[in-house]
């Protein structure tokens, strides 16, 4: 059996990924609107980029001026004068996690990589499969992220994944892909056709 790969290895991949594909869009889907309320995906790639280079300093600065819970919005105005070209130049030559997204081995840089490659490929209708080795590495991190919000949204809820290796939860069972799973737990409505299950009304009420 051949060894597992590092966290820091599947954000690589990932972000590799993200910056193949971000390559193939126009000028006029960098401005379109994502999954993620406000942004465009000119300011998605922004955010995925924006805590690469801070020191320790930097970080808590940003925090002070977001207030810690707007932390992500300042990131992303501070990147706000880059073109998409600027951008595409930054994220390849930060292919691999360094600073706050090389947190707990790369999850960091994995989970907020994946989410977002997620967010920007079906607000643009361009879907995508998620490598399962990938998958099946995030999901199990999810539900106890305080900053990710998953907990309250599937408290009281099985979960169960139809094509890779992960259940979480016990109560009314929602199945699904697990991206489709990952896009709800992360707040996103636009999964909740692809769910099915006794507990998919519950979810769908948490997710409005």
């Amino acid at each position: 059996m051949p060894a597992q790969r590092s966290l820091m290895d599947l954000a690589h991949d990932e972000r590799r990924d993200l910056a193949a594909y971000l390559r193939t869009l126009s000028d006029a889907d960098w401005q379109a609107p994502t999954l993620c309320t406000e942004w465009s995906v000119k300011d998605v790639v922004a955010h995925v980029v924006s805590y690469e280079e801070l020191s320790v300093l930097g970080l808590l600065q940003r925090f002070a001026r977001g207030r810690i819970v707007r932390a992500n919005e300042v990131g992303v105005h501070d990147f706000a004068a880059c073109t998409p070209a600027q951008l595409m130049d930054f994220l390849e030559v930060h292919l691999r996690p360094q600073g706050l997204t090389s947190g707990f081995g790369g999850m960091i840089g994995l989970v907020d990589a994946t989410v977002h490659h997620q967010d920007i490929r079906r607000a643009l209708g361009h879907p995508r499969t998620i490598p399962a080795e990938r998958l099946e590495r995030i999901l199990p991190t999810i539900p106890g992220n305080p900053r990710l919000g998953a907990g309250r949204r599937i408290r009281g809820l099985r979960l169960r994944a139809t094509d890779v290796a992960w259940q979480h939860g016990s109560g009314p069972e929602v199945t699904g892909t697990g991206e489709a799973l990952l896009m709800a737990m992360t707040g996103r409505r636009d999964s909740l056709d692809e769910l099915r299950g006794p507990g998919r009304a519950r979810l769908a009420l948490r997710l409005s």
